[in-house]
């Protein structure tokens, strides 16, 4: 009976998430840019991937913190990035954004959930990380076999996961908001709140966000699937529609 609701529960909230991504995609995007809420963005894993997601979204007008294990690199980042952007350590950041972006290998993400896991609870949480079992061993190959979106919830408890920017290299993230062909980005969450926020910054990096499911379907969300790659919206729900 508990299994019964718990999946009841999830099935209510991607039919809500999946209803709010309809209808932001059915307003003009220039109407959609001009409604963006400015926010507080914190980047705990300010890589390839987390830094230049935060140099759009700081030059798109929110106030990024970076973050790391190396603060003076993200100091030196922010300054490179201008006004918009500060430093500071992952508990900072974590505490700081009203949406934090967790870029990390997946072996670290144990690790971010006991050290900020509690500032995250109730934020909304972009996963990037991606579990590769010859790099992050023993946790990646139970991220895998458990799927990379459950696997995440179970690590960051509380928090109102949205996993986006998974399958595509950081290089074409960082111009893509430059290209003229808008491709699509799959994401997968169980939170239609959470989605609309989620969504809004995808569009700004440059993709259009494409709910392919609830966080169970996290799973296909890696490199090597077949929704890997920059693909346009309507190949990615034809691609998604034959996953189970």
């Amino acid at each position: 009976m508990t299994s019964m609701r718990k999946m009841s529960k999830g099935r209510r909230g991607f039919l809500r998430a999946a209803a709010a991504t309809l209808a932001l995609s059915g307003l003009p995007f220039a109407a959609r840019a001009a409604a963006a809420q400015k926010l507080k963005i914190g980047i705990v894993g300010s890589g390839q991937v987390g830094g230049a997601l935060g140099r759009v979204w700081a030059n798109a007008g929110h106030t990024v913190m970076f973050s790391s294990l190396d603060l003076e690199k993200d100091k030196a980042l922010a300054t490179s990035v201008g006004p918009n952007a500060r430093a500071g350590t992952p508990r900072e950041a974590a505490a700081f954004g009203e949406v934090v972006l967790v870029s990390v290998p997946y072996h670290a993400l144990p690790s971010v959930g006991k050290d900020v896991g509690a500032l995250l609870k109730g934020k909304v949480v972009i996963d990037t990380c991606n579990p590769f079992p010859g790099r992050d061993g023993e946790i990646g190959v139970w991220a895998r076999e458990k799927g990379a979106g459950l696997a995440s919830a179970e690590l960051l408890p509380g928090a109102r996961i949205v996993r986006a920017f998974n399958a595509v290299g950081y290089m074409r993230m960082a111009e893509a908001s430059k290209a003229e062909r808008r491709y699509g980005m799959p994401i997968a969450s169980d939170d239609s709140k959470a989605v609309a926020i989620a969504s809004g910054l995808i569009r700004e990096i440059g993709y259009e966000p494409v709910l392919i499911g609830p966080l169970v379907k996290g799973k296909y969300l890696v490199p090597g699937t077949p929704l890997a790659g920059e693909r346009s919206p309507d190949e990615i729900r034809k691609i998604a529609a034959t996953l189970n």
